[in-house]
């Protein structure tokens, strides 16, 4: 397909308000999103320090309803959905049949009956057929919301005081991961306390045309406008894994730490997702050269790896990365990492890299 064939981006509700602060737009995933505003470092250090905001609506919505919503979800991901009290949410994985991950996702729980998924932008449309595939006799309801809403993560310490006086509801009150209905500036809203940035911070879900006006208001409040470049720079200090670059539909997701997140319960492709991993995710600081995804790593002279995600850190002052290593070279303390054709030494690292309250 040429290049007057392609798909035109799509753009989020919050387009013309990027546009106007001056944003530099660029494609990503299919969407034209903005990759930063005044610059990366500003931005990050803006949610690292005080309270940043990032336009997230690229995010897709699934609402799951119906007297077999739980258990459908039971059967489709490897938490365990249960444990979820109405108000509250958690994080999960979509497995694959025969290993991967379809997608990583949020769910957050309405009520008994009533569910809300949050997928990966770039995985939309896959995440809507590998569910309506499973959802088979289940006596539920999938409803694809994602044109509906607008998702705006407000991010940083200084969150909670910023927003709390123009919400109706107590944010003292929101503990980590609870989900709840509340006015903001007028608007009604619902309101995660959830993140990707290693900070503490709200996600907030609005009906897509009053995205804008409430971006607006948060603007006047102080809130710092920030893009992509950050975003990245912010959940790779903190070492959250990326789909399509941590996770995939070929990596096996037990490489990462993040095996609690299976539970001890029958689920779509579990005897391939519990196997021992072939690989483990590693974290890796290097003095001076920045690498990136793909680059080779190196250990004892031989390949062992590759980078998945690597940035300097704006934090730390000097460049992180995670690399996919083999399993039996994962415990060394030194490594390489080739970078245009030369070689350079890297650290291991436990991941992450940048925890609230301490480095």
């Amino acid at each position: 397909m040429d290049k007057s064939e392609e798909a035109p981006l799509k753009r989020t509700p919050l387009h013309a308000a990027h546009v106007k602060a001056g944003a530099r737009m660029v494609p990503f995933g299919g969407w034209e999103m903005p990759v930063q505003y005044q610059g990366l470092k500003a931005e990050h250090t803006a949610v690292r320090e005080g309270a940043g905001m990032f336009d997230v609506s690229h995010m897709g919505e699934f609402r799951v309803t119906g007297p077999d919503a739980e258990a459908f979800l039971q059967h489709v991901t490897t938490n365990d959905v249960s444990k979820l009290r109405p108000g509250r949410a958690h994080y999960n994985w979509l497995p694959g049949e025969l290993g991967g991950l379809v997608d990583d996702i949020y769910i957050y729980r309405l009520a008994d009956d009533e569910f809300l998924m949050v997928v990966n932008a770039s995985n939309i449309g896959k995440d809507w057929a590998h569910l309506q595939a499973q959802l088979g006799t289940y006596d539920a309801v999938l409803t694809d919301e994602s044109e509906l809403w607008a998702l705006i993560a407000v991010q940083g310490p200084l969150s909670q005081e910023k927003l709390a006086p123009h919400c109706t509801f107590d944010l003292s009150a929101a503990k980590k991961n609870s989900y709840f209905a509340a006015k903001l500036f007028g608007f009604d809203v619902w309101l995660a306390r959830t993140g990707y940035t290693g900070e503490d911070g709200f996600e907030v879900f609005v009906a897509a045309d009053e995205a804008e006006k409430l971006w607006d208001k948060l603007t006047a409040i102080g809130l710092v406008p920030a893009g992509l470049g950050a975003r990245d720079t912010l959940r790779l200090e903190a070492g959250f894994p990326l789909y399509g670059h941590e996770f995939s539909d070929t990596i096996h997701p037990l490489s990462s730490s993040y095996g609690w997140v299976v539970k001890d319960k029958a689920h779509l492709g579990r005897a391939h997702i519990t196997a021992a991993p072939p690989q483990k995710l590693i974290g890796l600081a290097l003095e001076k050269v920045p690498v990136r995804e793909g680059y080779p790593v190196f250990a004892g002279g031989e390949q062992v790896g590759t980078i998945t995600s690597g940035s300097s850190s704006p934090t730390l002052g000097h460049p992180i990365a995670m690399a996919l290593v083999n399993a039996e070279s994962a415990d060394a303390d030194e490594f390489e990492v080739e970078v245009r054709g030369k070689r350079h030494p890297a650290r291991r690292l436990g991941l992450p890299f940048y925890k609230r309250g301490g480095l």
